[in-house]
């Protein structure tokens, strides 16, 4: 794909703010006949192409933003969608727009809706979340130079706007916390290796450990769906392992599957906090009702909807490059399974 070229571009050639280069650019401002001709090179130069159908758009929006997700099971409730939803709708109601929901699905063709709602004009822009590597969605989107926002990265080449959650530092976090209690044996409930997430994840664990002078056994590392019963199963295969392979602690890398590998320790007669460790990630409203209650990760959901909205908006009115991308931390939240001090 032919790289983009952005205002951020264009000002940095030019010598100018990128604020200065929209302006100019869009007949918003008059600046000295040196400052036009800097900025009118640097787009012959680079070869910049203004983002004309979010222009056009412009003079006759649909204050509508299109958000798309992938459908849970119907017995399935999902407590932080439901919190990323209503962050999203209250900051756009704030500035005149609403959400237009629909579903995405992970099979046939996954841009049909994004093409139908840019062709017939129904939305002035998207918000996509469940970024992957490679994701059909950013590319169709990158090569339209239709307005969007992602709630996650994807393939490091690709410029455009996102708000993301630092997953390595979360999981840095939570294995800097088990070692501090002692624990030198630590294995990871993880996704498979084509997942964007879990790669960020899985370099914080990684990057941990290192740090502290481990290696980590290969068995240590079980990787497959984020559900409850691989959980459950990858945990009892860690438990079978012999006294000096076995882990003492086990970071899952979302709340479900650490609630399988409860539920696996405490089949065994094994005690969560006091035998094993184990922490999850996420910090699902629930997790903190369990028995014992659940050390996890918590990502700041309810400010990342409305960082992703506002800036969707700064997209639209031209107030940010199409490259910036946010990237914020999490916390670790102590509570009773991993055994230490709870904060």
């Amino acid at each position: 794909m032919p790289h983009q070229v952005t205002l951020k571009e264009v000002a940095a050639r030019a010598g100018v703010s990128y604020q200065t280069v929209s302006k100019v650019l869009n007949k918003q401002i008059q600046v000295s006949k040196e400052t036009e001709e800097r900025i009118r090179q640097a787009v012959e130069a680079l070869g910049y192409r203004p983002n004309l159908i979010a222009r056009n758009m412009r003079q006759q929006r649909t204050r509508l933003i299109g958000y798309s997700w992938q459908p849970a099971p119907p017995d399935q409730g999902n407590a932080i969608l439901d919190l990323f939803l209503q962050s999203m709708a209250q900051a756009a109601e704030g500035a005149g727009y609403h959400l237009l929901c629909f579903p995405h699905r992970s099979e046939g063709d996954v841009i049909a809706a994004y093409r139908d709602l840019i062709e017939t004009h129904r939305v002035d822009g998207f918000v996509i979340s469940s970024v992957e590597f490679d994701d059909e969605r950013v590319r169709f989107l990158r090569q339209q130079n239709f307005p969007f926002v992602a709630f996650g990265r994807s393939n490091p080449e690709w410029d455009f706007p996102c708000v993301d959650v630092d997953g390595a530092d979360g999981m840095r976090q939570v294995v800097e916390h088990l070692l501090h209690l002692g624990h030198r044996q630590i294995a990871a409930l993880a996704w498979p290796e084509d997942s964007r997430v879990g790669q960020n994840r899985m370099e914080g664990y990684r990057a941990a450990l290192q740090a502290a002078g481990i290696a980590p056994r290969p068995e240590w590392i079980q990787r497959g769906p984020g559900v409850v019963d691989f959980g459950q199963a990858a945990t009892a295969r860690l438990l079978d392992l012999p006294a000096g392979q076995r882990p003492s602690a086990i970071v899952a890398f979302n709340d479900i599957m650490a609630i399988g590998a409860m539920r696996a320790a405490e089949t065994r007669g094994l005690r969560v906090g006091a035998d094993v460790a184990i922490t999850g990630f996420d910090d699902h409203p629930m997790v903190q009702y369990l028995r014992p209650s659940l050390t996890s990760v918590r990502q700041p959901v309810w400010e990342i909807g409305q960082r992703v909205m506002m800036m969707l908006l700064d997209v639209l009115d031209d107030r940010l490059p199409q490259t910036a991308c946010v990237l914020i931390p999490p916390r670790l939240i102590v509570r009773q399974s991993s055994g230490g001090p709870i904060t």
